[in-house]
């Protein structure tokens, strides 16, 4: 995959993520109000010290309305952001936003995915700084190479933690999990209750995971890799409810499609 493909899609589809978990945060603005039960002066408390300067600001921030406005903000970035592309004022929008959110959630809302949403905004604002400099599409390989590698390292860090994890190289830990996912228990006659049926599938997940560097040294296994990748975040998704997973990570795809061209290109 070429370098222009890769960031169309990257922008695309994190554009898309963003304006996603915008929405989702403006359906619950309700609840951050003094009254709500994520009232920000019972939150602040657990957000170790600052200097006096960061704690005003913060207070400023999150005060409902000033909170709705930055949604507002975010969400038309977002949208800016599918239409036109990435731009240096247009990505440092939604990459501050994101931290704001992050401070504003106590570190996550949504888990691994809204660290993946900062990954990918990241790379892109050091592909437009960088732009400012050097050739765009060194700047673009650079941002591209950032995002791929911390998208690469969560496969790979996932299915080594899970090697070193009883539960999961027994396949116990795949049927606890579903116990708790969207649907309650799974049903006594479950397939998934099967022990040979969760160490088989603990183990595909597993290996997927644990050797996805593999990648580096061929092209055509992003194919298959990817095509899994999919696959498993639906899963996720479908079992968990966890949709923000399926996106954050479905945009960064293209970037380990375009490491892996690039480094064997040479």
């Amino acid at each position: 995959m070429n370098g222009e493909i890769a960031i169309q899609c990257l922008t695309l589809l994190c554009a898309w993520s963003v304006l996603l978990q915008t929405i989702e945060y403006w359906r619950i603005a309700d609840s951050v109000d003094p009254a709500g039960v994520w009232s920000w002066p019972v939150q602040r408390a657990d957000i170790p010290d600052q200097p006096a300067w960061l704690k005003h600001f913060l207070d400023w921030a999150y005060v409902p309305t000033n909170y709705r406005a930055q949604l507002l903000i975010r969400g038309l970035a977002a949208l800016t952001l599918a239409l036109w592309g990435a731009h240096l004022g247009v990505t440092l929008i939604l990459f501050v936003g994101q931290l704001l959110l992050l401070v504003r959630w106590r570190g996550a809302f949504n888990g691994g995915s809204d660290f993946m949403t900062l990954v990918s905004l990241t790379g892109m604002l050091i592909a437009q700084v960088l732009a400012l400099f050097l050739d765009p599409a060194m700047a673009w390989a650079a941002g591209l190479g950032y995002i791929a590698i911390h998208t690469l390292s969560s496969y790979f860090v996932s299915g080594w933690v899970k090697v070193k994890r009883a539960e999961w190289r027994s396949g116990q830990a795949l049927t606890v999990f579903l116990n708790s996912g969207l649907y309650g228990p799974l049903p006594p006659d479950s397939v998934f209750r099967k022990p040979w049926l969760a160490f088989l599938c603990s183990w595909a997940f597993i290996l997927w995971e644990g050797v996805f560097p593999l990648i580096l040294f061929n092209p055509d296994l992003i194919w298959v890799f990817g095509g899994v990748a999919l696959i498993f975040h639906f899963l996720v998704f479908w079992f968990f409810g966890l949709n923000r997973f399926f996106w954050a990570w479905t945009a960064n795809l293209s970037s380990l499609f375009f490491l892996s061209s690039f480094i064997n290109s040479y």
